[in-house]
């Protein structure tokens, strides 16, 4: 997210937020540890540039979906809540499969 020309989608406008949030939440809690050195907490937190660059591409993707008519943003957020679906089925935890047991019986030497 540190260039200014990423863009997205608005199916990840959720994850964005949740980000963001997470983000604010971060700093607010280190701010608040009042007994930790005040450089632990400066690396800790989360740049004021991360916060302000998220922000403004959860603006950006909002702003062209309010351009949006009723039907189409309808249209968009039916598509994103298929592709956010489809992207959890891709991205979960791949599946290991337990190791087949060694039916071969040790041969004596």
């Amino acid at each position: 997210m540190g260039c200014d020309h990423f863009s997205t989608d608005v199916s990840y406008l959720p994850e964005l937020r949740s980000y963001l949030d997470d983000l604010l939440r971060t700093r607010e809690k280190l701010r608040a540890m009042t007994e930790a050195d005040e450089w632990a907490r400066t690396e800790a937190a989360p740049s004021e540039e991360e916060i302000r660059r998220v922000r403004q591409l959860i603006q950006r993707v909002t702003e062209d979906v309010d351009q949006l008519t009723d039907d189409e943003r309808d249209q968009i957020q039916q598509a994103a809540a298929i592709v956010r679906k489809t992207r959890q089925g891709f991205l979960g935890m791949p599946r290991i499969r337990q190791p087949l047991p060694d039916l071969r019986p040790e041969r004596p030497a």
